[in-house]
């Protein structure tokens, strides 16, 4: 009986996706309108990231486009998005305006991938920012993939079909530059300006910053810590259910901080609801969707692992932490990095709760310092950043700064 529902419902969607792609190439055959935009973040899940820094950046420049910029979101998650953003326009993805709006936008602003089986009119200028600076192989050069649900000949594939549509690809600096032309086999127009989601860590003033810190964790002179772990592609029940655990003691990790620091967890969103903190909801809070870039505003060490998370945080020269607990195997089984990890972080590495709670007893002593290798990972990885990324995307993509109805 489950499997013949199972059997129905892969039907019933398919002849769903057979109906939407009708309708997609019909309208794709009508000219674009001008001056329209259609961004999105991470699959519609949320409203950040360089998608909405260049959406909040070409309003700035350009108020009277607002009716014609929309972004994209998944159903499930309109509601709550609305409420959060009143004055965007939402279009809900899949659904009959998202396909007439997406067919007819003169501009696709998105950090990540579509489907294979959704096309795009032929007048429309397809803007990808992706979304870090990688530390472990993406795309084509992941030997091997652990994603449930796929496999590394198809994830391959996805990656270069979908890098054929993109018009232009943002890089953030030199070497993700190189390593996206490989990983993702892309050989069209290049935007390297930096990130425009890291131009708010170059323009927010203390006094910003510490009105953050009182909305987030309820102080503006506290003391925080942020705990930004990469996800494990590997470490799952089921597809779409990850098992995570934190690594660390939280009794004893407070044992080791000032009495003021705050712990920030910024959990993968797939597993912000296994975390407890029974016992530590004063000192700890769980911001699984929060603005990151907040995050990194208010954070005085940002403790984290493999993420790209490193690279973004490194444009404010705080210190950072790196505990890498499973390194062996994240490193020579599961994705492998770029580069030399162990000798190339700008702070120091440590791989089990004992030399954690070390670091962070130099740390509250205010012993601490940068390793050798930090100031080459800040030039390597920061130096096209300066706060403008965001108006050199817009300029290069042909959207000038004077006021243009």
């Amino acid at each position: 009986m489950a499997r013949l529902k199972h059997r129905l419902m892969t039907a019933i969607k398919i002849l769903i996706r057979g109906g939407l792609i009708v309708l997609n190439d019909g309208f794709i055959l009508l000219p674009v309108k001008k001056h329209s935009f259609v961004f999105e973040s991470f699959n519609g899940n949320d409203i950040n990231d360089n998608p909405m820094a260049l959406y909040q950046a070409l309003l700035a420049q350009h108020p009277e486009y607002a009716d014609r910029c929309y972004f994209n979101v998944k159903p499930r998650k309109y509601a709550a998005l609305k409420a959060r953003y009143p004055e965007i326009q939402l279009l809900k993805r899949f659904h009959l305006k998202w396909i007439w709006v997406m067919a007819r936008a003169d501009f696709w602003v998105f950090n990540s991938r579509l489907p294979r089986w959704w096309h795009k009119n032929s007048g429309t200028t397809y803007v990808q920012t992706w979304h870090g600076t990688p530390l472990k192989h993406l795309g084509v050069d992941i030997d091997a993939v652990e994603i449930p649900g796929t496999d590394t000949q198809t994830y391959h594939q996805k990656f270069i079909d979908e890098a054929k549509r993109w018009d232009y690809l943002i890089a953030p600096n030199q070497y993700s530059h190189d390593i996206f032309a490989h990983a993702f086999g892309f050989n069209q127009q290049w935007l390297d300006t930096g990130y425009p989601r890291n131009d708010r860590l170059y323009h927010t003033t203390a006094s910003e910053t510490a009105q953050l810190k009182q909305q987030l964790v309820g102080r503006a002179d506290a003391q925080v810590i942020l705990y930004a772990p990469t996800w494990r592609d590997d470490d799952f029940q089921y597809v779409g259910r990850y098992n995570f655990k934190l690594p660390f003691d939280l009794a004893t990790f407070f044992q080791h901080v000032s009495a003021d620091t705050v712990l920030v967890l910024r959990p993968h969103y797939l597993v912000k609801d296994q975390i407890d903190i029974t016992g530590f909801e004063d000192r700890v809070k769980i911001l699984a969707e929060t603005d990151i870039t907040n995050l990194y505003l208010i954070s005085d060490l940002m403790i984290t692992d493999y993420s790209s998370v490193m690279f973004d945080y490194a444009n404010l020269k705080r210190p950072q932490l790196f505990y890498a607990y499973d390194l062996e195997h994240y490193r020579d089984q599961l994705r492998g990095f770029y580069f030399d990890y162990e000798s190339e972080l700008p702070g120091p590495l440590v791989t089990d709760a004992a030399a954690l709670y070390a670091a962070l007893d130099r740390y509250t002593a205010g012993h601490w310092q940068p390793t050798a290798a930090a100031p080459a990972f800040y030039k390597r990885f920061c130096g096209w950043e300066d706060g403008r990324a965001s108006q050199k995307v817009l300029q290069q993509i042909g959207i000038e700064a004077t006021q243009d109805a």
